[in-house]
């Protein structure tokens, strides 16, 4: 049987604060820059969860909720939800705090599939993973199902091609 470790080895927290140039004419931020950081946040938890480097497969889910503003704090949070042979899904949630008010508001939630890969460039093994919260247990359980979606896109990706 492989090696699991627990899902609390991989969590980990950013926070950010929204600046002007991170924003759009509204005054809300970007898109993109939203990606950027859920992407550098998945990475860095599959990467303390396998101890490997790693690289993105997939970006499997976003969904765009709310906005953060500027001069909000965006609190970014990841962890490994389910493992492959050499892959990791990491979810990843963000919230943004209202400074003066302390209200949080969840903005954007994504699901990214990370590959590890050793010094070769050639994706290895990785541990296995023990969902610890409600939620890990529940995005753990569905695990098949999403890459059996995943699947299912990639095929009809490559018959458009």
């Amino acid at each position: 049987m492989e090696q699991q470790i627990s899902a609390g080895i991989s969590r980990t927290i950013q926070t950010r604060l929204v600046l002007p140039p991170d924003t759009n004419h509204m005054g809300t931020i970007f898109g993109g820059t939203v990606l950027a950081y859920i992407d550098e946040i998945a990475a860095i938890t599959a990467m303390k969860h396998s101890g490997k480097v790693v690289v993105t497969a997939s970006i499997d889910t976003v969904n765009f909720l709310s906005s953060a503003r500027i001069g909000n704090v965006l609190i970014l949070e990841g962890v490994v939800i389910s493992t492959g042979r050499t892959s990791m899904e990491v979810y990843v949630k963000a919230e943004c705090q209202d400074i003066a008010t302390r209200e949080r508001t969840l903005t954007t939630t994504a699901i990214l599939t990370m590959v590890a890969v050793a010094e070769n460039g050639k994706p290895t093994p990785v541990y296995g993973v023990i969902p610890e919260t409600e939620k890990e247990q529940h995005l753990f359980k569905n695990a098949q199902a999403r890459k059996e979606r995943r699947m299912k896109l990639n095929e009809f990706a490559k018959e458009l091609i």
